[in-house]
């Protein structure tokens, strides 16, 4: 209950201030950005398997293909539950970023510039606000974590569930919950003072209970993400695992970090690239180190969240914004944990750094971190008005094509099957897969399906013509120009879909019937 009203209060003692205003603003245009943003496969293949699944067995079994844990997916199906539309998915991440920054402005310690240059930054105001994926719960649970953080004097209980949730977000959350429960595991091994008063203020199940929530969300997420013996591109980690030292790659990696702090990734073909980002990402790590050397466990964090991702990502998977932008949310984490502790002597004496060392280290952190603020905010403000003023996808554009011309009920022949997870979501309907040579919707990565060249295509079709002859013509949708042809097909273009971010994700509609 106190918990409850510490929470609370702030909010209301803030209902005029600040970051109130930023909360709003960030409601209001995030509300606009995501009902004007047109989704692509990757938010809607979900929405598919949850749609299509036959059964709850059918479902999990689904899920193991997509290498993610559960969270999303179950709340998916919840949301299906109030209104059969993928636009509800859409205000539910609306909810899920809109939360996220509210416990950022109201609890975080960061001063209101800061708040402000965040909360419009690229990762909060674009890539976990307007694509609709599990990855913005990372950002939901990191920070609810950091702002109950005190509550574990008293107990573990809500850090155990935040951390449980986490875990079961994805699989970079479930790398950042790791961290963070081992940085709970440190401080309660060697903080004397914190482990007594919590001893004496608890029973004995709380700590139990909570080490069993954690331990129990761990392995079922890891379980889940555990990919099937006939799996493959699982998540896009079809690369198999590095098991020998590669300079290019190493750096490459470093360059994630570099990326996740100023957006831009350095290309991997040109070791001056490599060189110099790594060159500056290392050097802000360094002054992070310095900046939190009074706060150990704050510091723990941080060496141990970056250690894990980074070793992650060299080791198996360089990833996208999505995956690293965790590198970024360690950042903030680790500085607005450290606003918990008093200032400790032990690393400073340990180490003999100089007074001196820790204020310039100080000074130049604060600089480096509001250029990263700065960077990340007109990211975020570029990425949000190109989304507005160009679709992600044709694929929505290209579906009220359809349902304008009275197309829906026809045949459909879609071609690449990965590619159309969007339109099938947005017409609520099933196609025609060559990859597949069945009917389907979403796309797994798994024995008995195969790519296929338009000629291919143009075979099947021509054999479905053929073997039912009650089908005069069938609509065909392709994610490129067709280039193939059949002497036994007459093919008459209907419509082309092109403007649109993601290349793959622009449509080109065909009549198809016999000769």
């Amino acid at each position: 209950m106190m918990l409850v009203q510490k929470i609370v209060n702030p909010i209301f003692r803030s209902s005029f201030n600040i970051a109130w205003l930023i909360i709003i603003a960030f409601s209001l245009l995030g509300l606009i950005g995501i009902l004007s943003h047109d989704m692509w496969r990757d938010e809607l293949n979900p929405w598919l398997i949850v749609r299509d699944s036959e059964s709850f067995g059918d479902l999990i079994a689904n899920i193991k293909y997509e290498g993610h844990p559960l969270l999303w997916y179950f709340c998916l199906a919840l949301l299906r539950k109030i209104v059969d539309n993928p636009v509800i998915m859409q205000i539910f991440h609306l909810a899920i970023a809109i939360s996220s920054v509210t416990l950022f402005c109201l609890y975080s310690p960061f001063n209101y510039q800061q708040k402000f240059l965040f909360s419009f930054g690229f990762f909060p105001f674009y890539e976990y606000l307007l694509i609709s994926r599990n990855y913005a719960f990372s950002m939901l649970f990191i920070f609810g974590f950091c702002a109950v953080f005190a509550s574990r004097k008293k107990t573990y209980i809500y850090l155990a569930i935040l951390l449980g949730l986490l875990a079961n977000s994805s699989a970079y959350a479930l790398l950042v919950a790791f961290c963070l429960a081992l940085t709970l595991l440190v401080e309660f091994c060697f903080d004397i003072e914190h482990r007594n008063q919590y001893l004496n203020q608890n029973q004995k199940y709380d700590l139990l209970l909570s080490a069993g929530i954690i331990i129990f969300s761990f392995i079922l997420s890891a379980y889940i993400i555990a990919p099937p013996a006939d799996s493959y591109l699982h998540g896009g980690l079809n690369s198999g695992w590095v098991n020998q030292l590669d300079l290019r790659n190493l750096f490459r990696s470093i360059g994630r970090l570099f990326g996740s702090y100023f957006l831009i990734i350095p290309t991997h073909k040109r070791w001056l690239d490599l060189i110099v980002c790594a060159f500056i990402a290392l050097f802000i790590a360094a002054l992070t180190v310095i900046k939190l050397s009074k706060k150990p466990f704050a510091l723990f964090l941080y060496i141990t969240g970056n250690s894990v991702i980074l070793a992650f990502t060299y080791l198996r998977f360089a990833g996208m914004p999505r995956h690293f932008g965790h590198l970024y949310l360690i950042l903030i984490a680790g500085l607005w944990l450290g606003s918990y502790y008093q200032d400790s002597p032990f690393l400073i004496n340990k180490f003999s750094i100089k007074p001196k060392t820790i204020k310039i280290g100080k000074k130049w952190h604060y600089i480096a971190f509001m250029i990263i603020l700065y960077v990340q905010f007109f990211g975020g403000i570029a990425f949000f008005a190109k989304d507005l003023l160009i679709p992600f996808s044709a694929s929505r554009e290209t579906a009220k094509y359809i349902q304008k011309s009275q197309l829906n009920n026809d045949v459909i022949v879609a071609s690449r099957d990965a590619n159309m997870a969007a339109l099938s979501g947005y017409l609520d309907r099933k196609f025609y897969y060559p990859e597949l040579q069945r009917m389907g919707s979403f796309t797994l990565f798994k024995s008995g399906r195969q790519e296929v060249e338009q000629a291919e295509v143009l075979r099947q079709i021509n054999s479905l013509l053929t073997n039912q002859p009650d089908e005069n013509k069938i609509l065909l949708i392709l994610n490129k120009p067709l280039n193939a042809n059949q002497q036994e097909l007459k093919i008459l273009p209907i419509k082309n879909f092109e403007k649109a971010w993601v290349n793959d994700e622009r449509y080109y509609l065909y009549w198809v019937d016999k000769v």
